[in-house]
């Protein structure tokens, strides 16, 4: 189960690429899970994690869609998200843009930054959904576990929201301090890449983790 808990917020990398791009203005760690949930868990929502703890095991739903479909589907979005991230042909000509510019802006790349995180969320949010509906199926015991995973999703989706916002806000910032250096565009290409891929990576944890537990059965 700790496996499909794993969220954002417990994602060093992406933090500690947040706070050099940042150069150091933001933490490079981030808080203990535990130390802060009970300070995000709302009242009707500690009630229903409570519940999913320790209530009555569900009983397993009819056999769903196959074991190697939800695979399949799984390993294809995340192909599909990393060509995305990597051959993105539209940042590529909205850079040349900004450096053609007299005034660059970070605007059109801002908003193709947010374009790419939101297919990230929306891609990842599908499959961990169907991953919870496998698992509803599977047992009584991997059906709590789709419980805990539904309530820990809403109860952690706003602090997780608010933490991938800053980045476009922190590329920003460094496209302004670099643009205009040598080998800039390189950079801050890579920059924007690396970030994208270090969401895309936290946002498969909890997919990861509920492909785990599925295996295992």
């Amino acid at each position: 189960m700790a496996n499909a808990a794993q969220t954002v917020l417990g994602g060093p990398d992406f933090l500690r690429l947040l706070a050099r791009l940042s150069d150091g203005a933001m933490p490079a760690t981030s808080p203990v899970l535990t130390d802060r949930l009970g300070q995000w868990v709302d009242w009707s929502r500690a009630v229903a994690l409570s519940t999913a703890l320790g209530g009555r095991v569900p009983a397993a739903a009819d056999a769903g869609e196959a074991m190697d479909d939800l695979l399949a589907d799984c390993e294809q979005a995340h192909a599909s998200l990393l060509a995305s991230i990597r051959d993105d042909a539209e940042a590529e000509r909205l850079l040349d843009l900004a450096e053609a510019a007299a005034t660059p802006t970070f605007a059109s790349l801002r908003q193709r930054y947010r374009v790419l995180q939101q297919a990230i969320q929306t891609a990842t949010g599908r499959l961990r959904g169907r991953l919870r509906d496998q698992l509803l199926r599977a047992s009584p015991e991997l059906a709590r576990l789709a419980e805990i995973d539904a309530v820990m999703e809403q109860t952690l989706s706003p602090r997780e929201h608010s933490l991938l916002a800053i980045a476009p806000a922190v590329l920003g910032t460094r496209f302004d301090r670099v643009h205009g250096q040598p080998g800039w565009r390189t950079a801050f290409r890579h920059d924007m890449r690396s970030l994208l891929l270090a969401e895309l990576q936290l946002r498969f944890h909890p997919i990861k983790g509920l492909l785990a537990a599925l295996r295992s059965h």
